[in-house]
């Protein structure tokens, strides 16, 4: 099965990852919500809710924010894991993160 994740900074700025179930490095759902979390401490990430409670969706697309635009133009370790952490947690072949428009769909 192919998986895709694109992640958009603004329209002309689109990332995409590309992977298949071949691909040996795909993360585990424990492995991909410990790198989510590490990655969220280590960005000093601030949760949007009021409340404090962080949702998977909120994790994946503030991550992303907080780590910058260069991080995906760069296409380098820290972007592909970040699109098999994504495509582990959220359990779909296909997700596209916008963070100007602050969604995941």
């Amino acid at each position: 099965m192919p998986y895709t994740v694109s992640v958009a900074f603004a329209r002309d700025r689109e990332y995409g990852f590309k992977f298949s179930d071949s691909d040996k490095t795909l993360f585990a759902p424990e492995q991909a919500h410990a790198w989510l979390d590490q990655e969220w401490q280590e960005l000093d990430c601030v949760p949007t809710n009021p409340v404090g409670k962080v949702l998977r969706l909120d994790k994946v697309l503030l991550v992303a924010q907080y780590a910058g635009e260069k991080r995906f133009a760069e296409n380098g370790e820290w972007a592909q894991n970040y699109a098999r952490a994504v495509i582990a947690v959220l359990g779909r072949d296909t997700v596209r993160i916008d963070i100007a428009g602050h969604a995941v769909s």
